[in-house]
């Protein structure tokens, strides 16, 4: 889960953006001058910062360029978000080092693109990682996915779209994760796109785990959603394994 940090001094805003956040599954943090997000960043380096210029103390631009100035956050990436419209503002805040610049007013829907957008450029080394979760692993790099079967590493044949289903589940398990989350995290921007189009991806995943009996690491969490977790697998061996007795 990507932690984000808020910086914004106006609390009805701060707080809008932070439903929205965690809505989509980042988890928030919100401070509301430079002082408690200097205090933020030291005690737990976010994966990004959405930064307002316009803070009580000390401004956000003098906040990026400080950053930007430091080894430990050098790479973090910022997007700033103000009333400052002004192209002169807009260059100022870039070549202070932030990563995007966003006006107020503002969409939270383009938000949520640009944060997903500026995530994606600054972190391609992590999303190429392998990941394990109990049998099942899963290489980005290479487009595979592998389970176990009796103890013996057994490829698994799954499709594009289940694919990124599974990383997205692999890289967040043990949590749930509604249709409409599933969707904005997974398909992106497409909103056009009808929830019970999750339920299908969700079955031929399943079916595509089958044959390495981690189909139960898929649960459906009633009235909530889905996520992926060990306990499943752990189940169905517990079965298998009576079965045979």
């Amino acid at each position: 889960m990507s932690r984000i940090l808020v910086v914004e001094d106006e609390s009805a805003i701060a707080e809008l953006i932070s439903i929205n956040l965690r809505h989509a599954g980042f988890e928030v943090t919100i401070a509301a001058t430079a002082e408690q997000a200097q205090a933020a960043v030291d005690g737990v380096l976010p994966d990004l910062i959405i930064l307002d210029w316009m803070l009580p103390g000390q401004s956000g631009l003098a906040l990026a360029k400080r950053w930007r100035s430091e080894a430990r956050t050098r790479e973090l990436p910022v997007i700033m978000l103000t009333a400052r419209a002004d192209e002169a503002d807009k260059i100022q805040g870039l070549d202070a080092g932030a990563d995007d610049y966003l006006t107020k007013p503002f969409s939270t829907n383009e938000l949520m693109a640009r944060i997903r957008a500026v995530l994606r450029r600054k972190a391609p080394e992590a999303l190429d990682s392998v990941v394990a979760v109990g049998p099942l692993k899963i290489d980005p790099a290479t487009r595979r996915v592998s389970g176990e079967l009796n103890g013996e590493p057994r490829e698994v044949k799954v499709g594009a779209t289940e694919f990124r289903l599974l990383h997205f589940f692999m890289t967040h398990p043990e949590r749930v994760h509604s249709r409409a989350q599933l969707l904005d995290r997974v398909w992106g921007d497409h909103v056009f796109i009808e929830e019970r189009t999750v339920d299908v991806h969700v079955k031929r995943l399943r079916e595509a785990l089958g044959p390495v009996q981690c189909a139960p690491m898929i649960e459906t969490v009633r009235g909530a959603g889905y996520r992926l977790t060990q306990q499943g697998v752990a189940g169905a061996t517990g079965a298998a394994a009576a079965l045979s007795a």
